[in-house]
């Protein structure tokens, strides 16, 4: 059973603290693997791919060759139902319409003194997007992750995706195609993060590397960031409800379970005023683990790491969810807009009985790369801006030199650098 908390209990203090701990211990240790990989993929480049490839996901590279060809794309994307290829289109629309509004504009003015200054927006030159293979195959990814780079108007978009046995799903080919990626690697783990960083004969280097993985994945992209910039070090799925009596509790069951789904160590939160609801979501939840294909991920999911709050009155909750920071929250109140004013801290925010959080996961618009494990504290989900970098620019006339330039010249003084005062100092005849 998920653990239950009560805010009005003398212990509720250690027990959410206890909460907000619990899955600090998830990450698996696996830097020493991995930093043998990426030294590997350094040195010998393609042929330490093909031999990790060959052991790790059991195919030969060399028999079908180490990037998709532009028909096995086609193929792919051709071979998708029009239905689902239909929803793939609505999604890949939303998405690029919703990052559009995001580009910002240059600035260029002239202040008081007669200074001109400036900010430049360029897209990065190159980008690297990972994908994962297998059981985590999420084509929505694929759209979340190259739209906004493609907005911005990167240069190069290269994708990474294991295909272990060689079986890749043709809808994140498909997706591939759509968000316009032709640069498409079967190759994945931390030796694909290697390759996109270090860059080997047959894959180019990147800028910048963006996309979720597992462990050894978000390992390598920690151990790289610096040579090549990075999206965030994402951990597993988590959502937060918060909830009044008058939602039908099958609904916000199924909401936890959309998240509990997705990972064992995934985490999911009702917060509610009333104990008979929660009982009743509790009993829900228990319900449909019953009719799920695949229930063993939930379960274990929903009962190791679940929990549910019981707090006097709502209005007592907008400080628990800052301190959990949620990646995801749903506001299935009366006045979900008010109560979100309120929040500081969260990846997304739901709003209303009738906005799961399963919507902007795939069609709703907004990115739905989050900050995960309280980092929501700290940074926002993936965007254009992740995609661009800011130059600022600065010119200054004979007159406004002369205005500013003295205030420069002390402070250089008296920071004891008289190489900076002179090269203001000089322009102003000041020996």
């Amino acid at each position: 059973m998920p653990r239950r908390l009560d805010a009005s209990s003398p212990g509720f203090a250690a027990d959410f603290e206890t909460l907000l701990a619990d899955r600090e211990a998830v990450t698996d240790d696996v830097s020493a693997v991995v930093g043998d990989i990426l030294h590997d993929v350094r040195t010998r480049g393609d042929r330490a791919l093909l031999d990790f490839t060959r052991r790790f996901d059991r195919l030969e590279l060399e028999a079908v060759g180490l990037r998709f060809s532009q028909a096995e794309i086609d193929g792919a994307a051709a071979s998708v139902p029009r239905e689902t290829a239909d929803a793939l289109a609505l999604a890949a629309g939303r998405i690029e319409a919703f990052h559009r509004r995001q580009v910002p504009i240059d600035l260029d003015f002239e202040d008081e003194d007669g200074v001109s200054l400036g900010l430049a927006w360029k897209p990065l030159e190159s980008v690297g997007l990972y994908v994962p293979g297998g059981r985590a195959a999420y084509p929505s990814s694929v759209l979340m992750n190259a739209i906004p780079a493609r907005v911005a108007e990167v240069g190069r978009i290269a994708m990474v995706v294991p295909t272990p046995d060689g079986v890749v799903n043709p809808l994140v080919l498909a997706a591939a195609k759509l968000a316009g990626v032709g640069e498409i690697y079967r190759v994945g783990g931390a030796q694909a993060i290697g390759a996109l960083a270090y860059g080997t004969a047959t894959i180019a280097a990147v800028d910048k590397i963006v996309g979720p993985g597992n462990a050894y994945v978000a390992t390598a992209k920690r151990m790289v960031f610096g040579r090549v910039g990075i999206d965030s070090i994402a951990g597993p799925s988590e959502i937060l409800v918060v909830a009044d009596r008058d939602n039908d509790p099958a609904w916000i069951a199924a909401d936890l379970l959309s998240q509990a789904e997705h990972d064992p160590d995934a985490q999911s939160v009702l917060i509610g005023d009333d104990a008979g609801f929660i009982d009743a979501v509790v009993v829900a939840v228990e319900g449909q683990l019953r009719t799920l294909a695949k229930p063993e991920v939930a379960r274990t999911s929903w009962e190791r790491h679940g929990a549910t709050i019981l707090v006097r009155t709502l209005d007592d909750a907008p400080s628990l969810v800052d301190r959990i920071a949620p990646e995801h929250l749903e506001l299935a109140i009366v006045e979900p807009k008010a109560f979100a004013a309120r929040v500081r801290h969260a990846g997304a925010i739901f709003l209303g009985r009738h906005t799961p959080e399963a919507i902007g996961d795939y069609v709703a618009g907004p990115n739905h790369v989050l900050p995960t494990s309280r980092t929501a504290r700290f940074s926002s989900g993936l965007s254009v801006f992740d995609f661009l970098k800011r130059t600022t620019v600065i010119g200054c006339t004979a007159g406004a030199l002369a205005r500013i330039g003295p205030a420069a010249i002390r402070l250089a003084a008296a920071e004891g650098l008289p190489a900076h005062a002179r090269s203001v100092s000089i322009r102003l005849n000041r020996r």
